[in-house]
């Protein structure tokens, strides 16, 4: 008997300019966790955080190393919204990134999907604030 297949996405490769600064932003202003940080050589280093409470997918913070990377960082998706970040409390999160800093595009909009707001990270990428009608 054949087993079930069982796949996620584990890292989304996200380019930064440097290492300490993405660092500094994703803890700091969007409440990020560090879940590793490990030196590979050289000025390389495998950096991943994660929203708290998260236990899936896992954000790599790549620090562009060519004049291609460095043109890309802020717009991996040509302006699109790029990440979602779910949370279980909207209202929450938003007056908490607000009162940190962070840049949102628009005013919170309910959708049919649910309750929905773009901001923007320190490199202008964009993301949205997502609670989820269930």
């Amino acid at each position: 008997m054949e087993t079930e297949k069982r796949q996620s996405i584990g890292y989304v490769a996200l380019v930064v300019r440097d290492y300490d600064e993405a660092i500094a932003h994703y803890t700091s202003t969007l409440g990020f966790e560090v879940v590793e940080d490990t030196a590979l050589g050289g000025d390389k280093r495998w950096v991943l955080v994660a929203p708290p409470g998260s236990s899936e997918a896992r954000l790599l913070l790549a620090k562009a190393s060519t004049p291609q990377q460095m043109a890309r960082i802020g717009d991996q998706t040509g302006g699109r919204v790029f990440l979602f970040l779910h949370t279980d409390d909207f209202q929450r999160d938003y007056r908490e990134m607000i009162a940190r800093g962070v840049n949102f595009c628009e005013a919170p909009r309910d959708e049919p999907y649910g309750t929905v707001a773009v901001f923007e990270d320190l490199y202008g990428n964009r993301w949205d604030l997502l609670q989820l009608r269930r």
